[in-house]
């Protein structure tokens, strides 16, 4: 198992320079001109845009100028975020650790009803609650993440004012940043209970629901058909029929013997679902004006942040290999057939 970690972290540096040189090419598409006006804050020295210029180096050739860029990258100085006002090493962690929270608790929700709901499906096998679960997964999985979100937000927070947008009130801005209010780990919801402020934990807590009730169900609904058509496969193998022939109960034959081999494809899925949610899920956080990674990428793709989106890229690119990687370390705790090496 070692040198499958290994092999895989090695792989880890080619994945970062392959999609951080596809991004910086693409940038270099703007001209020296364009690049340089990024630099500039007051419309009146638009008239020293040259020295601009010459100062970062913007006429050099792509390769030269990637190359210093990831020279500092190196160096830990990803550049400077002008839509976020702070170096993006900065932004990152400024807005990552709401992204994590928010993909918590979605992903909590979507693999425990996820998993229950699909079992129940394939053991219901053509009742209703089968049609049920079909039809819930089917419905969910059509309906676009962007009309979903705007209808919870209309009906919720426009006409029953339950659920606001946002990361948190007012108040809990207000006792973050009193100096009484301890920053632990840079999770609100931890750090709250850490100072024993359980109105700032139900205030954030209240600003998840919405982004994470979106997010779950299009997420439940294919955990729920991939669980299903899983299971239905292991329940129709020989190995369920020895269990079933040798007297086991038929809760122990679909949950300690199928369940246990029909899960591998869910870890899969899981896996990827939550490395997706902490690159940033960018249509739910920018329709809930939620203070996440995602929407800090994609106020930096409107303002042409350069610096601000290869950072975005760099952490995504990195959190996608370790996350796959995850999943196939998973596997064999799960399935002891499987041997990475």
């Amino acid at each position: 198992m070692f040198n499958y970690i290994l092999r895989r972290l090695l792989l880890l540096p080619l994945v970062i320079l392959g999609v951080t040189f596809l991004l910086f090419f693409l940038t270099q598409r703007l001209s020296p001109e364009m690049r340089a006006s990024l630099y500039i804050k007051d419309p009146r020295q638009m008239g020293s845009l040259e020295e601009v210029i010459q100062k970062y180096g913007l006429r050099d050739n792509v390769f030269k100028q990637y190359g210093r860029w990831l020279g500092n990258a190196l160096k830990g100085d990803l550049g400077y975020s002008q839509s976020a006002n702070m170096p993006v090493s900065q932004a990152i962690k400024a807005y990552l650790p709401a992204t994590v929270q928010l993909a918590v608790v979605t992903i909590i929700l979507v693999v425990f009803f996820g998993v229950w709901f699909g079992c129940v499906s394939a053991v219901k096998k053509d009742k209703w609650q089968d049609v049920a679960a079909r039809l819930f997964s089917v419905g969910g999985f059509s309906l676009p993440i962007f009309v979903l979100g705007l209808l919870l937000l209309m009906l919720f927070y426009g006409k029953l004012g339950w659920f606001a947008p946002g990361g948190y009130s007012v108040y809990t801005d207000v006792v973050v940043h009193s100096g009484n209010f301890h920053t632990y780990t840079g999770f609100l919801l931890v750090d709250a209970l850490l100072n024993g402020n359980l109105r700032v934990f139900g205030d954030v807590l209240s600003h998840l629901v919405l982004p994470a009730v979106t997010l779950c169900i299009g997420s439940f609904a294919l955990m729920v058909r991939v669980m299903r058509s899983s299971m239905l496969e292991e329940l129709g193998k020989d190995y369920v029929r020895t269990a079933r022939a040798k007297g086991l109960t038929e809760r122990a034959v679909t949950y300690k013997h199928a369940g246990k081999n029909a899960i591998i494809p869910v870890i899969t899925l899981a896996s990827i679902q939550f490395i997706r949610l902490l690159g940033g899920t960018v249509i739910v956080e920018t329709i809930f004006e939620y203070p996440g990674i995602g929407r800090f990428g994609v106020i930096a793709a409107q303002q042409l942040d350069i610096a601000g989106i290869m950072g975005f890229s760099l952490m995504v690119a990195v959190l996608f290999v370790l996350g796959h990687l995850l999943a196939d370390l998973l596997y064999t705790a799960v399935d002891p057939r499987i041997r990475l090496d």
